[in-house]
């Protein structure tokens, strides 16, 4: 397994500390996210001072934006990482699309999500053979691209696209058409085994695709000491209370604890919400080990399922450097 980092949410003008230091600390890739900046803007600076990690978002919100005004960056990463950007992307949910981003929601948000990747693949393919694109959806058209307006080829033009999905529609559309899916971190084995990967599976079978093309990048909370488990408590109760994420508390029977959960939510009640995640729910959610055993229970517990894994916690230079070394070089060696 490939140990990435999670960028923290800096100002630009850290980035390329903290991307030198995660290259020299042994990680494979490091991701932006889209929470308090833009996940894009990132990346160029890292891209400048790094050689060897891939460079990713992880994620950057689809239905914010038109597939051409995140195409545009993306080939440009793409052009300046020398092909070691990963464009991830996400749905994320109703209301943040329409009352955060001021944008507009689709029921059909799978099917939405298939084009949108089609019509950023059909621009890429455009600019690279300087073909007029011709892309017909019932979401998007892309038929239009003058000379002026094509940045023209560059040097590795098939830039991956990973799909953050927690339920089974989207997870199926990153089995048909994306390279990687990005596992959300409010998962456990049981509903990654059952509902995840099947759906995966049977997205790759419905596009005539070999089992196992897509990549699983999982990305999980840890609770190395007692003194983490409030916190990662109330990070599993946020996302517990989203009901978009219900299925992966009713699949444990906990549907009420979801419910009430959306309840506190709804009231803004934040701070009372981590004392509904009981131990047994934390077990099922987090990785529970102490340092000198996380490595291994990491191991355990994605070996022969995760590509690439990444902690729910954001790398800080001259935070735990010695413990996060040693975990990128366990998980890169032979099992």
């Amino acid at each position: 397994m490939l140990l990435d980092a999670l960028l923290p949410s800096v100002s630009l003008l850290e980035v390329p500390a903290i991307a030198r230091a995660a290259e020299q600390a042994g990680f494979a890739g490091l991701w932006s996210s889209e929470t308090q900046h833009d996940p894009m803007l990132p990346l160029a600076l890292a891209a400048e001072h790094t050689t060897r990690l891939t460079l990713g978002t992880a994620l950057a919100v689809a239905f914010a934006r038109s597939p051409g005004s995140l195409a545009y960056p993306a080939w440009d990463l793409a052009n300046a990482s020398q092909g070691r950007f990963v464009l991830g992307l996400g749905t994320q949910v109703r209301a943040h699309i329409e009352r955060r981003f001021g944008g507009t929601w689709s029921e059909a948000a799978a099917d939405r999500m298939r084009e949108f990747i089609g019509a950023v693949r059909a621009l890429w393919s455009s600019w690279q053979s300087g073909s007029r694109p011709n892309f017909r959806g019932q979401h998007y058209k892309i038929t239009l691209m003058s000379p002026f307006f094509n940045p023209g080829p560059i040097a590795d033009p098939d830039i991956p696209i990973f799909l953050a999905g927690v339920n089974t529609g989207m997870c199926r559309v990153a089995g048909e058409v994306a390279d990687g899916l990005l596992v959300h971190p409010y998962h456990s084995l049981k509903y990654l085994d059952e509902v995840v990967r099947p759906a995966v599976v049977e997205g790759e079978r419905r596009a005539g695709r070999p089992a196992g093309t897509v990549a699983i990048s999982v990305t999980t909370f840890i609770v190395p000491d007692p003194a983490w488990a409030d916190s990662v408590r109330s990070q599993i109760a946020f996302y517990a209370s989203t009901p978009t994420y219900r299925p992966v508390m009713d699949l444990h029977g906990w549907g009420s604890s979801a419910t009430a959960l959306s309840d506190l939510a709804g009231r803004g009640v934040w701070a009372e919400m981590g004392a509904q995640i009981t131990d047994a729910m934390l077990e099922m959610f987090a990785v529970v080990a102490p340092w000198p055993q996380l490595a291994a229970e990491l191991r355990r517990r994605y070996g022969g399922l995760a590509r690439r894994l990444a902690v729910y916690l954001p790398y800080r230079p001259g935070e735990q450097d010695a413990f996060w070394r040693a975990l990128a070089s366990d998980l890169a060696a032979e099992p």
